[in-house]
């Protein structure tokens, strides 16, 4: 009997390549029919109107995409010799980016189409063009169609089958071809209650609300760090603000004049919109926790690709806040890439639904993002301490999104978690990574309006801030960017020093009707919370340090006695931690002769730890003392 043979056959994902002897090559794309057109069966409304203008971000795949994984697994393993040791934009594109000659070949293709070119990308990996829907039909052999939306009350377009290019240059991803998921803010206005005195909220804003310099006190207190040196990048879709705003919330809190570029993308003019309130939160609460950055830049534009790519190959912020959500396709993941090899750090809102009980909303799922939830702040008053902290859940199906992605399998920084108690997965990505305060923030928009907000959208600005102190602190140090950072939280949640850099989130939930036992805050981390909120200088401290071996407690120790008598405290257990990938060895250096170590030296595998424990040795005892001591 023949035994049977399986098969795999590997196809690029830039699409399946046909040709014959008397044919020119075509190329057949995928993932460009929404997918509830096919699940629900969808019929058309009618045709999508020819003389309809689109404006369209053909992708272009990535080089060398092995090398790549292997250097970015390389950036963040403590580990490695190229730890931290990030490219430039120019690097990248040198070293990955799509050929030059390529490039031409898909310009040349655009306009044969008839399209008109719109912007070009110097790492090669997009070109922005427009065209009418006939041009678009006859270029890639579709049919435009309209649909009703199944979830929302309006009409929607895309094509009836997947592209097919007739180009031997291959195509990643065409985006622009349907606009079936909208981006949306996760900001939530909340109209202040001025004047009635009835207030129970301990900010310093109007009717206790939250503003300025309530986060650091909250979250950095006592720290020096305002992100001098740093720039913070912020992503707005066709979204613009009032500069007066801006301006009346720094008075009004107390903080300098931290200079705002705005990055025109796609043809969008900067209006503020509807959503105003969102690009002026961002803004705000970015300036609140780091006010002495260089600059904020807020990208506006109306494709996720150009505006993300223009992030990347700008490269100016090392921190980037995304407080929407949108959907995603394979070129923005190649853009996610380039973030975490140039050592830029992108933070993205989880989501304002409470537990997702379906698909995770994208992209709050995302194994190359860290997410950020909600909580419920409480201060000891205005301007004062960190006093506790609760998931963030208004009830209804309105709080901070968690749960378990559908799409990505569970990335190896979180695969050492705990599950049990959270009700996790071990198999799939678990969300959020992080959370911040996210109700009863004050803002001012819309020229002139003051305002309560809350929501996910309100934390990732946050974090970003905070992290443009940790970079801050970074730099004064002499070191790069932390970058991609979430294997650094999680190898720091699952240390010994976790209680020295969070705040561990142990109160509410996320649960709602559809969802009633997923998911609760536990100890450590949760499907609600994350890790927590940032607990200040520790975990500044803890991230700007690039070595594999940590040790806890980071403060020095100090043996005492009085002359003549017995010492007290004698010694002191420290916990050795690798957080690298990899095993490390370690070895005691200049020892001293009042000094004994349990041991001086040892291999700790990746993710483990070590207790070493430092006693005084009878030498002690003969020390002399210090001449400032001596009476004389």
């Amino acid at each position: 009997m023949r035994p049977k043979v399986l098969v795999l056959v590997a196809v690029a994902c830039c699409g399946i390549f046909l040709a014959s002897p008397a044919a020119p090559v075509q190329q057949i794309l995928s993932g460009h029919v929404p997918a509830a057109v096919t699940r629900l069966h969808l019929l058309p409304l009618s045709r999508y109107a020819g003389t309809n203008q689109l404006t369209l971000a053909i992708g272009l795949p990535l080089r060398n995409q092995e090398a790549l994984t292997n250097l970015l697994q390389q950036l963040y393993d403590p580990a490695s010799t190229n730890y931290h040791h990030y490219l430039t934009p120019e690097q990248f594109a040198e070293q990955f980016g799509p050929r030059a000659e390529d490039y031409q070949a898909v310009i040349a293709f655009a306009k044969a189409s008839g399209f008109k070119i719109t912007g070009t990308h110097p790492n090669r990996t997009l070109l922005d063009v427009q065209a009418s829907v006939a041009d678009i039909e006859k270029a890639l052999h579709v049919r435009m169609n309209q649909y009703r939306h199944p979830t929302e009350s309006r009409n929607f377009f895309a094509p009836d089958t997947e592209p097919v290019l007739n180009l031997a240059v291959p195509v990643l991803h065409i985006a622009g071809l349907d606009n079936f998921q909208i981006p949306h803010p996760l900001s939530h206005i909340k109209p202040l209650n001025l004047g009635a005195g009835t207030s129970q909220l301990t900010g310093s804003g109007s009717d206790g609300t939250y503003i300025g310099n309530d986060f650091r006190a909250a979250y950095a207190p006592g720290v020096t760090l305002t992100g001098a040196g740093q720039s913070i990048g912020i992503l707005q879709f066709s979204e613009g603000f009032y500069q007066s705003d801006i301006n009346a919330y720094e008075a009004m809190a107390g903080l300098p004049n931290v200079p705002v570029k705005t990055i025109l993308i796609d043809g969008f003019d900067g209006s503020p919109g509807y959503y105003n309130n969102e690009a002026a939160m961002d803004i705000e609460l970015v300036i609140s926790m780091a006010p002495g950055l260089d600059q904020v830049l807020v990208y506006e534009g109306k494709i996720t690709d150009d505006i993300l790519n223009q992030m990347a190959t700008d490269n100016s912020a090392k921190q980037l806040s995304a407080s929407w959500l949108y959907s995603i396709d394979p070129s923005t993941a190649q853009i996610l890439q380039q973030f975490a090899a140039q050592g830029q750090s992108f933070f993205n809102a989880a989501g304002d639904y409470d537990a997702y009980v379906e698909a995770v909303d994208s992209p709050a799922d995302n194994p190359a993002m860290t997410i950020v939830g909600g909580t419920e702040l409480a201060t000891t008053g205005p301007g004062g301490a960190w006093s506790s902290e609760s998931v963030w859940n208004w009830g209804g199906g309105s709080g901070s999104g968690g749960g378990i992605s559908t799409t990505y399998l569970i990335p190896y920084w979180q695969t050492n978690v705990n599950m049990t108690a959270n009700g996790g997965s071990t198999s799939l990505r678990n969300l959020p990574d992080v959370a911040a305060v996210a109700d009863d923030i004050f803002i001012i928009y819309g020229n002139g309006v003051l305002s309560g907000s809350g929501g996910t959208s309100s934390a990732t600005p946050l974090w970003a801030g905070f992290m443009a102190l940790v970079n801050e602190q970074a730099a004064a140090g002499g070191k790069p960017a932390m970058g991609f950072l979430n294997p650094a939280l999680y190898a720091i949640g699952l240390g010994p020093a976790y209680d020295s850099c969070f705040h561990d989130i142990i109160s509410g939930s996320n649960t709602w009707a559809q969802s009633p036992a997923k998911f609760f805050a536990v100890p450590g981390y949760d499907l609600c919370s994350g890790w927590g909120t940032p607990g200040g200088a520790g975990l500044i401290a803890a991230l700007a340090q690039p070595d594999p071996l940590q040790i806890f407690p980071t403060a020095g120790f100090e043996f005492v006695g009085a002359t003549g008598d017995s010492f007290t405290n004698v010694f002191q257990t420290l916990t050795l931690t690798n957080a690298g990938k990899n095993s490390a060895g370690w070895t005691l250096s200049n020892p001293v002769l009042w000094l004994t170590t349990s041991v001086t030296g040892g291999t700790i595998g990746a993710g483990a730890s070590t207790l070493a424990t430092v006693s005084l040795s009878p030498s002690a005892s003969n020390l002399a003392l210090p001449p400032e001591l001596i009476r004389r």
